[in-house]
């Protein structure tokens, strides 16, 4: 084999190499973008899950309070036994940073028993890139018996059923695109006819 020969040998390796290696490297590159959106679209069902879990559990607390104690679009908070022990527990799902899905828990304490709102026990990222504010998409809508949408405050009492929604998407300029999850739970709890 001469010089020459040699050369163009080692070249054309060369050229072959860097070509496999920049295309491998595109491909991770494209393969991290949609795993990690595949990652948080997880953890927003393992988070959706969670919600509708304890929403469906949702009961009086211990010291008598009405099951929902806040029915707003992007936040709601109810007592519920989410733990399974002997002590109901309030709990905070709520859209923060208009991003930033989270989970609350506060713990009732003393005789008589009582709730303090101003530390939460336990908190909880459940997802984050939530889009349903940018949306304009409630993550909580309420109804009542009738399947009528609830929008008061005031109406806190009649809902028996929640539906919840999250919108999921790390780039929303870039495929692919937003993930929707949805789902919905009774009170099952709150009975009519006390």
């Amino acid at each position: 084999m001469s010089l020459v020969e040699l050369m163009v040998t080692v070249s054309l390796f060369t050229i072959l190499m860097l070509v496999i290696t920049n295309s491998i490297s595109a491909m991770y590159t494209y393969n991290a973008y949609t795993f990690a959106q595949a990652y948080q679209v997880q953890n927003a069902r393992n988070g959706m899950q969670a919600l509708i879990r304890d929403v469906r559990e949702m009961t009086f607390a211990d010291d008598g309070t009405f099951p929902l104690a806040v029915m707003e679009p992007y936040k709601i908070g109810f007592y519920s036994d989410i733990d399974r022990d002997d002590s109901v527990e309030y709990v905070e799902y709520e859209l923060i940073a208009d991003t930033i899905l989270t989970k609350q828990v506060y713990n009732a304490t003393g005789t008589p028993i009582s709730y303090n709102l101003s530390i939460p026990d336990e908190s909880y990222t459940l997802s984050e890139y939530v889009q349903n504010f940018t949306q304009g998409s409630s993550t909580f809508k309420y109804y009542d018996t009738n399947g009528s949408e609830l929008t008061s405050a005031t109406d806190i009492t009649d809902v028996r059923y929640v539906r919840a929604e999250i919108i999921v998407n790390i780039d929303p300029v870039r495929d692919p695109g937003e993930f929707m999850l949805r789902s919905s739970a009774a009170l099952r709890n709150v009975k009519e006819n006390i």
